[in-house]
């Protein structure tokens, strides 16, 4: 932002999962889209936000982030004036796994083990993959009637999050060490890389929480995952707003079409391989990266704010509805029907 509140500069939080936005920086499009009226494009990695936060209030109010919605709905219950602006829906590989020969094929089999649980890290907001694990294994009981008191939770630590090392996020599943040196029975991982270090170990899918047909059993982080921005971007720079979702949506349309060189780019965006893509990354994700604001998809997000505040891992409880604006959306989706009808 310039003295003035000219804006020269847009900031894009990019974490390491599939999402429409970052394929459309990818792309070049958001570059050439803002680059127009002389607004460049730069990116954060997701673990630099706290101290961007901290540090660079101005640089905030002009950011937009997709990405898993913990941190979201945390940095919101402390009063950030962040907006929904749109949610997404990908299933990327959310399972038990276990050693083989274990037999885990039915939740029912789950009962009295002991399940990896990560540490929390510097705040209960930021123990993402805490958050993750602990809702994971409670979606898995949950399919056969059984409860976090069904089962042992051991900690396991969790190591700090640096996304510019590649293996960090293999690293990050520790339980699954812990796992193959048999001091944990099941390990909930989700993701491509995690996928892959688990298959490194020679571990098995013990129940895969995709193949159930109720997206309820998948609420978690990374689904819905929210896309947002600063209050203000909507209230000064409403166009630009708009013009962001419309290239996020052109992206997601591209992505239907291109399978193939979609995949070549989530390896560089997830952190993982080939078999770890393939993987995680099934049944026609490549069509599903379309942002909405479907009420089923809101429900959802309810549902996991009540998951986290139960849990300890929100200060305050979050409002979805006021936190949801869904005019930019609509804009987005209007510009882009006028794109296909041209």
């Amino acid at each position: 932002m310039t003295g003035t509140g000219e804006l020269n500069r847009i900031w894009l939080v990019r974490s390491p999962v599939p999402a429409a936005s970052s394929i459309a920086w990818s792309l070049g499009w958001l570059d050439a889209d803002f680059g127009r009226d002389g607004i460049a494009v730069n990116w954060l990695r997701e673990d630099r936000l706290r101290v961007v936060e901290h540090d660079h209030h101005d640089m905030t109010r002009a950011l937009f982030r997709e990405g898993g919605n913990i941190p979201a709905l945390a940095a919101r219950a402390l009063g950030a004036e962040t907006r929904v602006i749109g949610l997404t829906w990908i299933d990327e590989r959310q399972a038990i796994m276990v050693r083989p020969g274990e037999q885990v094929l039915d939740p029912a089999h789950l009962k009295g083990l002991r399940f990896a649980l990560p540490g929390y890290v510097s705040t209960r907001g930021a123990s993402v993959v805490r958050g993750m694990s602990l809702h994971g294994i409670k979606n898995a009981l949950r399919l056969a009637g059984l409860e976090l008191e069904d089962v042992t939770l051991v900690d396991v630590p969790t190591p700090q999050v640096d996304f510019s090392e590649p293996q960090m996020m293999q690293r990050m599943w520790s339980g699954l060490q812990a796992l193959a040196e048999g001091r944990v029975d099941a390990v909930y991982v989700k993701g491509a890389a995690a996928a892959e270090a688990a298959m490194a170990l020679g571990l098995e899918v013990g129940i895969d929480l995709d193949a159930y047909p109720s997206r309820m059993t998948r609420v978690n982080n990374g689904t819905p995952r929210p896309i947002v921005t600063h209050r203000h971007m909507i209230e000064a720079h409403f166009d630009l707003v708009v013009r962001f979702l419309h290239q996020t949506l052109r992206a997601a349309d591209w992505a239907a079409g291109h399978p193939v060189e979609l995949k070549h780019i989530l390896e560089r965006e997830t952190f993982a391989g080939p078999v770890g893509v393939e993987a995680a990354y099934r049944d026609g994700f490549h069509r599903a990266l379309h942002p909405d604001l479907s009420a089923e998809r809101i429900d959802m997000l309810r549902v996991q704010e009540r998951f986290l505040r139960l849990h300890g891992f929100l200060e305050n409880s979050v409002d979805v509805d006021a936190w949801v604006d869904a005019r930019p959306l609509a804009a987005a989706l209007a510009l882009r029907a006028l794109d296909r009808a041209a």
